[in-house]
């Protein structure tokens, strides 16, 4: 920075440096959204182009016979139904536990603080493992063929919860404080005075919880063998396994044999993210505030 005239001018440098820092940006913009529109190519392209190594980032041999295909089947629609209701109350019930706990032990005043963090950080390092979880989700707990087998043991991540335990810890002690005065509880200074003025940290962990539950499909192939209990990711998880082992598949009321060989995991991947890509705008200047997290908050 330089002073000409009484104004600040900027430097040669700094010039050159806005200069380069935005075509290094714009350079990484494109190589990350790249993938995407190859993958969108790709979806609508017929799979001779595709395996032929033609298709880039305009479709080739125009083709919707796969998503007629695939959203032609009325079970495609009752899995997708059933992974927006897991999505949904899973990631209510992820964070009620996740803020409760949280606020919980970032009070350097309960008794046996240290104890529950302790609790909590063991589990990120040390579990039973997938077959003594797997006896107590679908024999002692009786989860087996049931969205608590979905939605409940995930519940908690350790990671999130110290994440907003770091937060909570940084909240002006004195809001609190004031708060208490005016004759509110502990739960109702947690209700009415943290969370409204949490929305950062709370969108940022709604997020992780809505993206994970949507794309998780382990647990539901683990535990679900009811076909319309499947969450859509099983779906196209079964549809790709199916589409490997032949090169057509039978849908639409006529019966017809629709090739969907070569971009069927195209499609399966775009119907999954699609609703995510959907869903971030309106939470994106929420989770950009969550990069200050640990910043104390007015």
């Amino acid at each position: 920075m330089r002073r000409e005239g009484g104004a600040l001018r900027d430097g040669r440098g700094y010039r050159v440096f806005r200069v380069v820092n935005a075509a290094a940006l714009a350079a990484v913009c494109l190589v990350t959204l790249y993938p995407f529109v190859n993958l969108v190519a790709k979806a609508f392209s017929s799979e001779g182009f595709i395996a032929a190594g033609e298709v880039n980032l305009i479709p080739r041999g125009f083709n919707t016979a796969t998503f007629a295909a695939v959203m032609g089947d009325p079970l495609f629609w009752t899995n997708y139904r059933n992974t927006v209701v897991y999505t949904v109350l899973g990631t209510l019930i992820a964070m009620a536990i996740t803020t409760t706990y949280a606020y919980a032990i970032s009070r350097s005043h309960l008794k046996g603080r240290s104890f529950f963090i302790g609790i909590a950080v063991f589990t990120m390092f040390f579990s039973g493992g997938l077959i003594p979880n797997y006896v107590l989700v679908a024999n002692v707990l009786g989860w087996r063929n049931s969205m608590w087998a979905i939605v409940v043991p995930g519940a908690l991540s350790v990671f999130n919860l110290l994440v907003m335990k770091s937060f909570f810890e940084n909240f002006p002690a004195e809001l609190e404080e004031a708060a208490a005065i005016d004759g509110l509880s502990t739960y109702g200074v947690f209700a009415r005075i943290v969370l409204p003025l949490s929305k950062a940290v709370l969108a940022t962990m709604t997020l992780f919880y809505a993206v994970g539950l949507w794309n998780s499909w382990f647990s539901a192939f683990l535990y679900l063998d009811d076909k319309e209990l499947f969450p859509v990711t099983v779906y196209l998880r079964n549809l790709i396994a199916a589409a490997t082992g032949t090169e057509s598949v039978t849908g639409g009321a006529g019966g017809d044999a629709v090739q969907i060989g070569a971009n069927i995991q195209s499609v399966t991947m775009l119907l999954t993210v699609l609703p995510i890509i959907c869903f971030y705008p309106f939470i994106q200047r929420y989770f950009v505030s969550g990069v200050m997290l640990g910043s104390v908050k007015g």
